[in-house]
């Protein structure tokens, strides 16, 4: 039988009363520290809340799925959504809690900001970032001003939270750019990998493989370094070194032999690529090889 995940008005309670404030705020600690430091599944159908995490760790779970809380970081999580919680001891930090009504845009219209807010997000403050810096500071801003009632408290409520939404809604789509950069570079890796395996004997250059990947020269040794610390001409080469090594020491065919299977016109040309390569000739490095495994 399904678990019946419980609608609170507010961060772990249920009132059955209606809100009587456009934003609360208050400590991490405070509440969870009366739950053993755990807030069971649950969810707002009112409320779009914001956590910003200062210290310690636990983890955060967004429709049944768990993910690792870290300092610093903000998590947003929109109306309507089951989520929960389990924090360290040394947690520290607060949550907001916002009237969905009040927010600069509405969870899940058209606008940027809107489309972002339907979703739950865990977004990591980078220190070295202006912009991420900018949010923590927004936020701390947010809680003491809270916790005083003094002229002019809403609008600056209201304006930090909107700064902190808006930049913070800007760092997540970053991240999201950068790993769905890295998820598309590492596609293209497998594919050139399968590519060098199929054609390395056909001493193809590198503008053969970016041609086949739909990309630039620069942009896949962009990518090949940045992958494996080498260039694409050092990947190519290193396939055929393997290769020579592995029939140099598993074959009895000749040195002339073996650099013919590998595509090489010219034996004399394949002695000097293997000694540039491996730093003794083919068979001197074969000699070497076979001693050691006492063949």
């Amino acid at each position: 039988m399904a678990k019946i995940v419980p609608t609170y008005e507010l961060y772990g309670e249920n009132t059955g009363r209606k809100p009587d404030f456009w934003l609360h705020c208050e400590t991490i600690p405070s509440r969870s520290s009366l739950h053993h430091w755990e807030i069971r599944p649950h969810r707002h159908d009112s409320f779009f809340q914001v956590l910003y995490i200062d210290g310690g760790s636990g983890e955060a779970m967004f429709e049944g799925i768990w993910r690792p809380i870290q300092p610093k970081s903000v998590i947003t999580i929109p109306p309507g959504l089951d989520h929960g919680f389990r924090f360290s001891k040394d947690i520290d930090g607060f949550v907001v809690t916002v009237l969905s009504s009040h927010l600069k845009a509405a969870p899940g219209d058209r606008s940027r900001l809107g489309e972002w807010m339907a979703s739950p997000h865990l977004t990591t403050l980078d220190t070295d970032d202006e912009d991420a810096r900018y949010v923590a500071a927004c936020l701390k801003r947010l809680g003491n001003e809270f916790s005083q009632q003094r002229a002019g408290r809403n609008d600056l409520l209201e304006a930090y939270l909107t700064s902190a939404l808006l930049l913070t809604a800007r760092l997540s789509s970053a991240e999201s750019q950068d790993q769905a950069a890295s998820n598309e570079n590492e596609r293209r890796m497998e594919l050139l990998h399968g590519l060098i395996q199929r054609h390395f004997k056909s001493h193809e250059p590198a503008v053969f493989y970016a041609r086949a990947l739909s990309i630039s020269p620069t942009h896949l040794n962009r990518i090949v370094r940045a992958t494996t610390g080498q260039g694409t001409h050092e990947l190519i080469a290193r396939k055929l070194l393997d290769e020579a090594k592995r029939e140099l020491v598993f074959t009895f065919g000749s040195v002339q032999e073996i650099a013919f299977r590998l595509g090489f016109t010219d034996p004399a040309y394949f002695s000097r690529f293997f000694l540039k390569q491996a730093g003794q000739t083919p068979r001197a490095w074969r000699m070497a090889e076979r001693a050691k495994l006492g063949v």
